[in-house]
């Protein structure tokens, strides 16, 4: 296998993963500085998220048209300008508007750097690759809470946007040397009725679930954008089965593999995305630590997940799919509830244990669900498959982070008072339920499914997509 590639491909995760994880513990001291509630920033996480909802579909058909090294190029290029745009900026609507930049550079990163991948790798060498595609994309949420947090509490926190300027020209040079010339196919003209669509209901729902409890703008206000989202969507699916080349093309849900893959992570990105909002926020308003000593706790999660990366390979091989994500699945849901029995009294070495222990599920779910969903796909459906689970990623995690929020929000409003922790707990408690309906979709999945790739010798094994 060809190590270097997912290396390379890694920069564009590393740069997304820190990223996001220095905004989460930095979040109240840019709240201050920009004179707005550390709930109502949430605005700039959602504004990320839903410019990759919206542009992550019509990756795949860039890097086919244009060729995946150059649109792969173009996207840190992107990304790193946002970044600027995010340190200097001064008030909300600027930092939002270049988080919302951010969020069209890192559409197209991940999934194109998941597009060479599946086109560079063989399928019998797809969890290796994967597995060493994330570990150093696992170095963000590593180093990002106590850089943030001591970038933050000892300078300024316009500098953690800066960290990404280096790291992205970085990348733009390693991948101009070693990544294939992938050559470019000829798709057909672009759905533009189909990239509005699902561009509006993208943008609308999660915006719209975000921005309901807000106190500076009415209830309506999200409830009608979550309702013409949710029409878009709806529009969407009959425009898709009429269409003879859709943006994202549906029909590839009847791969058993593919569906179950998917639908379960969906589901268990909601409770993963609201995690790295929680955490930090209940550590600092609730325990009253200061963003630097809250990053060296919560960067224990991404500890336990650099951790999988070591034995992913065996223990798939070992117990399939099926099992494995099953088992990770519950456990999560366990270790994540663990967290709103967290008091300022309870043990930081505990603390800490049950943050290893649930990045370590976590990072076993989604190795196995990642590469589960692309274990029976062929090549021709390889870009479809990247954008579209790319799409119900993101979108699944930007609904994480409004989930919880609004949770906090309703909580605080019945209690009468100012967020305390008796609210984070009942949003731990909520998220980690949730998480539970995640192993729903598996349960009928073939126990032999992707077996080509898990290596699992339990049964017959599988041939290749296209064999």
């Amino acid at each position: 296998m060809n190590r270097v590639i997912p290396l390379i491909l890694a920069v564009a995760l590393f740069m997304e993963q820190m990223d996001s994880t220095v905004i989460a513990t930095a979040l109240p001291a840019i709240a201050a500085d920009l004179n707005v509630g550390p709930i109502t920033l949430k605005l700039a996480l959602t504004s990320y998220m839903v410019a990759l909802a919206v542009f992550i579909p019509i990756s795949g058909w860039m890097a086919d048209r244009f060729g995946a090294k150059k649109i792969f190029r173009l996207a840190i290029l992107v990304f790193v300008i946002g970044s600027i745009f995010c340190a200097i900026s001064s008030s909300l609507i600027e930092f939002v508007l270049s988080r919302f930049l951010q969020g069209m550079g890192g559409a197209m990163m991940t999934p194109v750097g998941r597009l060479v991948l599946l086109r560079t790798t063989k399928r019998s060498e797809l969890v290796s690759a994967m597995a060493l595609l994330t570990i150093p994309a696992l170095v963000g949420p590593l180093t990002g809470p106590p850089i943030g947090g001591f970038i933050t509490t000892y300078f300024s926190w316009h500098w953690i946007f800066i960290i990404n300027v280096p790291v992205g020209l970085l990348g733009i040079y390693l991948s101009s040397i070693f990544l294939p010339e992938i050559e470019t196919a000829h798709p057909p003209s672009i759905d533009w009725i189909g990239f509005l669509l699902t561009s509006i209901a993208a943008a609308g729902t999660v915006f719209g679930l975000s921005v309901v409890g807000l106190p500076a703008l009415p209830p309506a206000v999200g409830i009608c954008s979550t309702a013409i989202g949710l029409a878009s969507g709806l529009i969407y699916l009959r425009h898709a089965r009429r269409h003879p080349s859709p943006i994202l093309n549906l029909s590839i849900f009847r791969n058993d593999a593919f569906r179950a893959a998917t639908s379960s992570g969906t589901l268990f990105r909601i409770s993963t995305g609201a995690i790295p909002f929680l955490m930090p926020l209940m550590l600092q308003l609730g325990f009253g630590l200061n963003p630097f000593q809250s990053g060296l706790i919560t960067f224990a999660g991404a500890l336990g997940a650099l951790a999988v990366k070591f034995v992913a390979r065996r223990v798939f091989a070992a117990t399939g799919f099926k099992v494995t994500l099953l088992i990770a699945g519950v456990l999560g849901a366990v270790t994540t509830a663990a967290n709103g029995f967290f008091t300022p009294e309870t043990s930081h070495a505990l603390i800490v244990a049950f943050l290893v222990a649930s990045g370590l599920c976590r990072s076993f779910f989604f190795t196995g669900s990642n590469a589960l969903s692309y274990s029976e796909i062929s090549d021709e459906q390889a870009s479809q498959a990247t954008s579209i689970a790319s799409v119900l990623q993101q979108v699944s995690m930007a609904l994480g982070v409004a989930f919880a929020a609004f949770i906090l929000e309703v909580s605080a409003a019945f209690s009468g008072t100012s967020l305390g922790l008796a609210d984070f707990h009942l949003a731990f408690f909520v998220v980690a339920a949730l998480s539970l309906f995640a192993i729903g979709p598996l349960l009928k999945l073939d126990p032999m499914a992707g077996s080509a790739v898990s290596g699992h010798r339990g049964g017959r094994i599988q041939p290749e997509a296209g064999e």
